[in-house]
């Protein structure tokens, strides 16, 4: 059973990655106040910490991959803000 301390909702928005040198679009599949679940083109080159920029949302915060598959990152956002409908 999966243990979680707060409630996500499942979105599908598009999105950016964006850090110093670089930025990636990607699509969001689960939101959170502490997280989200990404699908990326790839996880390569993705940094470990960054920002993510939801427009629908009206979201840009910083955040830290928490794990990683071929094409799928899970996240944690960095402070404790809510996140945007």
């Amino acid at each position: 059973m999966e243990k979680r301390n707060v409630r996500r909702r499942r979105v599908l928005k598009a999105a950016m990655i964006e850090f110093p040198g670089g930025a990636f679009s990607c699509v969001v599949r689960d939101l959170s106040d502490g997280g989200a679940n990404l699908d990326v083109p790839s996880q390569i080159d993705i940094p470990h910490e960054f920002m993510l920029s939801i427009p629908t949302a009206e979201l840009h915060r910083p955040c830290r991959t928490v794990w990683r598959s071929a094409k799928r990152i899970g996240i944690a956002f960095a402070s404790g803000e809510t996140v945007g409908s």
